[in-house]
């Protein structure tokens, strides 16, 4: 029999199709061919792409030149841009202001054929620094509200652009979906002066069935609620906010569980397309006549990274009713990823 599952972070309702059980192969996809020819994310292309923010140079290489092992660069042709003012104004029941915020590309390695699942545990170590040392930069910006860091693996864009890569958006405004999360966290710590993930964690510790992988410093579990199939909760055991601040050891530690996730994601479903997103608290400015607004985030959010496999697609239920229908249980998911047979490099 189906169920309804409900989510306390997402505050919404997830359908469990149990009837349909599908199983890892009945998701299995035909790749088409890598493209080739030119790619201006490729060493000896700098010059085609905007002047780098950012780069992780190991042997002292000069800017905008190759020998770099990951590479910050504005985009080309931006969702939002950096100059100007917000002018926040209303256009009758409407409200309107200019497209402020910043649009950045992580160039994750030189090397085009390479994926993030590929790179040795150093080289994920570096991306993750790379999205550190941006938000850290741009919290300073009050102009913008939240930073949010993602990735498409082989999912269509515009640009079409093949070479690994993550995305970074800054934007005036809290996104809907954060700012979701951001209420239920507050609305749980007021209630039970408790962190809801932190909850979330130590329930799913003592059930064990969803876990992926649990190395006491970072925890990998199918949400209760998934919303995809295969979906994955990446979150630090220990109680923090902000991923801006984790140490260098930390973000080796989570390049780790990153890495074996994305393996066995790969391993079990033949190397779908997949979406990441990090998920972190806001740059905490001062809110004009609100001087408390964030005086419990520390404590009451919890940074974490939503991993989901492209596998199915939203249907007109879920577009028009905001139910998401899952086809495979996250338990079913999380016994299947842990049987992964992984070997380690």
């Amino acid at each position: 029999m189906s169920e309804l599952r409900w989510d306390p972070l997402k505050n919404n309702w997830t359908i469990m199709a149990m009837g349909q059980g599908r199983r890892p192969q009945d998701f299995w996809q035909q790749h088409d061919l890598p493209a080739t020819g030119f790619c201006p994310f490729c060493p000896g292309y700098e010059s085609k792409t905007p002047s780098e923010i950012y780069a992780h140079r190991p042997g002292g290489s000069a800017r905008n030149q190759p020998g770099w092992q990951v590479r910050v660069i504005p985009n080309k042709v931006p969702a939002l841009g950096i100059e100007g003012e917000l002018d926040n104004r209303a256009e009758g029941l409407y409200d309107r202001m200019n497209g402020i915020g910043a649009h950045e590309l992580i160039i994750e390695t030189p090397d085009h054929q390479t994926q993030l699942a590929d790179l040795s545990i150093e080289q994920i170590t570096e991306v993750l620094k790379a999205y550190r040392v941006r938000m850290l930069d741009l919290r300073n910006d009050s102009r913008f509200r939240y930073i949010f860091i993602f990735k498409n693996c082989r999912i269509g864009t515009a640009s079409n652009i093949q070479h690994s890569h993550s995305q970074l958006i800054a934007v005036p405004l809290i996104p809907p979906l954060v700012a979701t999360e951001l209420d239920c966290c507050r609305d749980h710590y007021q209630r039970k002066e408790r962190c809801l993930v932190c909850d979330l964690i130590r329930q799913e510790r003592q059930a064990k069935e969803r876990i992926v992988k649990d190395d006491g410093n970072f925890l990998v579990y199918a949400p209760y609620a998934s919303r995809f199939p295969f979906e994955l909760m990446i979150t630090p055991v220990a109680h923090q906010h902000d991923f801006a601040t984790q140490t260098d050891q930390q973000l080796q530690s989570l390049a780790e569980t990153l890495r074996d996730a994305l393996q066995r994601i790969r391993k079990v479903l033949r190397d779908p397309p997949y979406s990441l997103i990090l998920h972190s608290a806001p740059p905490m400015h001062s809110r004009w006549g609100r001087p408390d607004y964030w005086a419990m985030l520390p404590a009451n959010y919890h940074w974490h990274i939503e991993l989901a496999p492209k596998l199915t697609r939203m249907t007109g239920f879920e577009w028009g009713s905001g139910f998401h229908i899952n086809p495979t249980a996250p338990e079913e998911a999380a016994d299947f990823l842990r049987r992964a047979d992984l070997i380690q490099t």
